[in-house]
């Protein structure tokens, strides 16, 4: 189990990210939390967490100052940074001073589920299994499982371990076969079949997203305005005066 800090001074943030973890179903656990850099720094070394999610902007230390003294105390915990689109800038600069990623507020689920996806595979790689040779038998039934599944709750890690491959290797390998992360891919599927779906209108848009793989109603709502430019219920009345 990888443990997590998070560091953030907006307490909505905080309860967001820990649900959004949870959700993922990956072996991460929240072990701490803060809303000021001076607390956050104090509790990390001492819990030494795996991974760190800190806001740019906090009391006491920010989040790329939080970076920096990590650093200069020589703590492997790899830091994720949580920023908004005005601090965008930021978190670029500090992928290159050493931050493992980062995150734009509001925080999207596919986009946390790949980051710790990727935490994870590199945790795995770490314990040896670097080279690998899947054939290309393997690779098929793969892409198969996920062309027939993707509207279950299908996860990278879930066929990694299937298919006894680790994470980030087959991450690499869909994403040269799909022209797309999974994740992207996903969902790129889903909305798919929910703008088929969506000429349908004895189905509620609930219905849709239930059928699609969604859950939740305005998780749904949102990924498909961010996929298309419109709600769904937008789209249909576009599809129905036409």
């Amino acid at each position: 189990m990888y443990s997590v800090y998070i560091a953030d001074d907006e307490m909505w943030v905080i309860v967001g990210l820990k649900k959004r973890i949870e959700k993922t179903g990956l072996p991460f656990q929240v072990v701490g939390e803060a809303n000021n850099g001076v607390m956050a720094l104090e509790e990390i070394e001492k819990k030494k967490p795996d991974i760190l999610f800190t806001d740019i902007r906090m009391p006491g230390y920010n989040g790329l100052e939080l970076l920096e003294l990590l650093r200069k105390k020589e703590l492997e915990t790899k830091v994720v940074l949580i920023s908004g689109y005005a601090e965008f800038e930021y978190a670029q600069s500090a992928i290159r001073n050493g931050a493992y990623d980062y995150l734009l507020k509001p925080i999207d689920q596919d986009k946390l589920h790949t980051v710790l996806e990727r935490i994870f595979g590199d945790g795995s790689e770490a314990s040896g299994n670097v080279q690998e040779l899947v054939a290309p038998s393997t690779i098929r039934k793969i892409m198969d499982e996920i062309k027939e599944r993707y509207t279950e709750n299908i996860t990278l890690t879930g066929l990694a371990e299937k298919y006894s491959i680790s994470v980030s290797y087959l991450s690499e390998l869909l994403k040269e076969h799909l022209q797309l992360s999974f994740s992207e891919y996903i969902s790129s599927k889903r909305i798919q079949k929910a703008k088929e779906l969506l000429a349908d209108d004895s189905l509620s848009i609930e219905q849709i997203a239930e059928q699609t793989g969604y859950n939740d109603y305005f998780y749904f709502t949102k990924v498909f305005k961010k996929n298309t430019g419109i709600s769904p219920s937008k789209y249909r009345k576009n599809l129905l005066e036409h």
